[in-house]
């Protein structure tokens, strides 16, 4: 919060990803995010500039690889602005650019014992997909 923070900024808006015990039905041990390291900190950049660009905001952006387990942060965004609204909409704009943009996979474990990857683009309660990303 710290990056983002100055004396004329009076919102900060805040966004934590936690992994969750279930997904489409089923019960969820854990996961595992992989990336395309150089990549994706390119597109988080990118997302970043854009939002303090449409908005009078400073951003913070954080996103977890490896595995995690139920109850762990995945994902921070944080936006601060003068204003309420500002630093909502932004907040709300970049996780969605980032599940929409950014090349991070998400393998989720299945609490009987199978895994699968699951595609961040479809709408909650889909079925994961297969295979490998």
């Amino acid at each position: 919060m710290a990056s983002v923070s100055a004396p004329d900024r009076g919102a900060l808006a805040t966004f934590v990803g936690l992994v969750r015990d279930h997904h489409a039905g089923r019960g969820v041990l854990g996961l595992e995010y992989s990336a395309y390291g150089a990549m994706a900190e390119a597109a988080c950049a990118r997302i970043v500039a854009e939002a303090e660009g449409q908005w009078k905001v400073r951003v913070a952006l954080a996103h977890r690889l490896g595995g995690l387990t139920v109850g762990e942060a995945a994902v921070i965004v944080v936006a601060a602005s003068a204003h309420r609204d500002a630093a909502f909409e932004a907040c709300r704009w970049v996780i969605e650019a980032v599940k929409a943009q950014v090349p991070i996979w998400k393998r989720e474990r299945y609490l009987d014992g199978s895994e699968a990857w699951v595609d961040p683009t479809a709408p909650d309660g889909t079925v994961p997909t297969g295979g490998t990303p």
